[in-house]
C-alpha cells in the first residue's frame, strides 16, 4: 500500500495530503503503509538514535514542542509523505500521547499477544494513530508487527484478543528500510518473536487529534468509484453474517469524516436510522 500522489498540500509542512481514496483505505483496513519514505542516510542514523532512547514527553504535549526542531523525530514526521498523512489523519498539531522506542534482541523474546492500544475506546467520530518507524529491513525471521486488517472497528478491552494466536488473512509486517505504517488506535497488533541473528528496532508515536477529523484529507477524488470500492471490502476473518458490522461501522465512520449524513453501502445504515416522525391518519 505505497503513497500515491496527491495535489493539495499541508501548508505548515509542504507535506502531500492522503487522497479520498487512500483515506477509505485507512477506515476499510485501519493502516497505511508508506514502503521506504525514509532516506538511507536517516535510517542509519536511526540505528544510533533509538540505541540511546529519546527523552520522553508529558502526556499531550503539542507536537511542535514534543521533539526540537533538528531532533531526529521532528525531522522524522517533517518529511513530506509522513507528514502529509499525519495531517490528512489527525490535522495541524496534534498531541503526542506518548512514544516508545521497542526493541527485539536477536533470538529473543516471545510474540506479544494480539491486542488493541489501551483500554476499550468507543469514540464513533474521532481516532488516534500511531506511528511505527522501521528504521532496518524488516524480514519475516525478525518477527515484524503482526495486524489484522479490518479489526479496529470491532472495539475490544486491551488484550480480549490475546487468545487468538492466528486469525485469516493477518498482515505480518515485511518491509523494506524507513518503512513508516500509520495504524488507527484500535486495530488488533502484536510484535512477533525475533528469531533471526540482527536487533530489531521499532519507533512509536501516538499522536491525539486537536481538530475535528473532517475533509482534511485532499477532497478532490471524493466522489471517486474507488471510495465505495474501499470501504466495501472483505477480509477473510470476518464471519459471514456478523462481519457486515465491520462494513456498517466503516460507513458510520466515513459519514463523520466527510459530513456526509446520506453516504451508505447497501442501505444498512440508512434502515436502521429510519425514524419516521409523521403520524398515521
Amino acid at each position: 500500500m505505497e503513497m500515491e500522489e496527491a495535489e493539495k498540500k499541508v501548508p505548515e509542512t509542504g507535506g502531500t495530503l492522503l487522497s479520498s481514496v487512500q483515506m477509505a483505505r485507512f477506515v476499510a483496513r485501519g493502516a497505511l503503509r508508506l514502503e521506504a519514505v525514509v532516506p538511507p542516510e536517516m535510517n542509519d542514523e536511526a540505528l544510533r538514535v533509538l540505541a540511546d532512547g529519546v527523552p520522553p514527553v508529558p502526556y499531550g504535549t503539542p507536537v511542535s514542542r514534543a521533539f526540537e526542531p533538528g531532533s531526529f523525530a521532528r525531522r522524522l514526521i517533517e518529511l513530506p509523505p509522513v507528514a502529509g498523512a499525519l495531517g490528512s489523519l489527525v490535522g495541524p498539531e496534534p498531541t503526542v500521547d506518548h512514544h516508545a522506542v521497542h526493541l527485539r534482541e536477536p533470538g529473543g523474546g516471545e510474540a506479544q499477544p494480539l491486542h488493541a492500544d489501551a483500554i476499550i475506546d468507543v469514540r464513533p467520530d474521532a481516532f488516534d494513530v500511531q506511528l511505527m518507524y522501521y528504521p532496518q529491513q524488516v524480514t519475516l525471521e525478525m518477527g515484524g508487527t503482526l495486524s489484522v486488517p479490518g479489526s479496529h472497528l470491532r472495539r475490544t478491552n486491551e488484550s480480549d484478543t490475546g487468545r487468538y494466536q492466528n486469525l485469516r488473512g493477518q498482515d505480518r509486517l515485511v518491509c523494506p528500510a524507513g518503512t513508516v505504517v500509520f495504524l488507527h488506535h484500535g486495530l488488533w497488533h502484536g510484535g512477533r518473536r525475533n528469531d533471526s541473528d540482527i536487533r530489531r528496532y521499532m519507533f512509536k508515536i501516538r499522536f491525539n487529534p486537536q481538530v475535528r477529523q473532517r475533509l482534511l484529507w485532499d477532497t478532490s477524488d471524493l466522489h471517486d468509484p474507488g471510495v465505495r470500492t474501499e470501504l466495501d471490502v472483505t477480509f477473510p476473518w470476518y464471519e459471514q453474517a456478523s462481519g457486515r458490522l465491520e462494513r456498517y461501522n466503516r460507513v458510520l465512520l466515513w459519514r463523520e469524516l466527510t459530513g456526509d449524513d446520506a453516504f451508505d453501502i447497501d442501505h444498512w445504515v440508512t434502515r436502521t436510522a429510519n425514524r419516521p416522525q409523521e403520524a398515521a391518519v
